[in-house]
């Protein structure tokens, strides 16, 4: 900020405060309402925190426990890890997940507006947001173009590893996506750092800190899939006018 703009104001976090998401959850509640009426439903969830990964799917039990995992066995055990860590002034990362149901078939678009792009575009504006990815994502890499493909039966799709979206467009599919959350950057461990004048410090952040962002930045996550979702959904109607 200092190179770019000549200042940088600190105070609260500045821009890099999760209280800059506000105004997108506002905006985001709108959307799901309206996207609702459409039959399509976003959920997400922490999926994996400090490498303790759920081990079931119950969307019933995520605004159950603290860590609004899907998982509630998995969640104590993340709750205690960051118990612990926020004890010892650290924290931890994670991943969460997002599935957005009853998407219709056609929207998106084949170039450069392609649904995954838009919604990588949203997911990734989203501070301590550092990676995503849709379907089966890397784990692609390691499969054969036959293992990958998702075949067809008259009744449908026979799996899902394109994550509801192939060649830019949904396919009427479940969207499924994995977005890595990295650890809170402010803690109260002491750190090595310089200051403006290249000269070697030390720094503790003192104030209020989560100590894993994911159950925080859940709601973000929706509001911004929801955001993306309805932009397309009125570029599409539009086009058929």
């Amino acid at each position: 900020y200092l190179k770019k703009y000549g200042i940088r104001d600190y105070r609260g976090s500045g821009r890099a405060s999760g209280r800059e998401t506000a105004g997108r959850v506002a905006a985001g509640a709108v959307a799901k309402k309206v996207l609702k009426q459409k039959g399509v439903h976003i959920t997400a969830y922490t999926w994996r925190a400090g490498g303790i990964q759920c081990n079931s799917k119950d969307l019933e039990v995520i605004e159950k426990n603290p860590m609004r995992a899907c998982d509630m066995e998995a969640a104590a055990a993340m709750t205690q890890l960051v118990i612990s860590l926020a004890k010892e002034g650290d924290s931890v990362g994670g991943i969460v997940e997002c599935i957005v149901s009853g998407v219709t078939p056609g929207i998106g678009e084949p170039v450069f507006d392609k649904l995954d792009a838009e919604l990588a575009k949203a997911i990734l504006s989203i501070g301590a947001v550092k990676g995503i990815e849709f379907g089966a994502g890397f784990a692609a890499a390691d499969m054969k173009g036959s293992e990958h493909n998702d075949s067809m039966n008259s009744r449908g799709f026979l799996s899902n590893n394109a994550g509801g979206i192939l060649g830019g467009i949904s396919t009427g599919e479940d969207i499924v996506f994995r977005i890595a959350v990295k650890p809170t950057s402010s803690i109260s461990k002491a750190q090595n750092t310089v200051d403006i004048n290249n000269t070697g410090k030390t720094i503790r952040t003192e104030g209020r800190h989560d100590p894993c962002i994911c159950p925080r930045i859940i709601p973000v996550v929706e509001s911004m899939t929801a955001i993306v979702l309805l932009d397309l959904y009125k570029k599409q109607e539009a086009m058929r006018v």
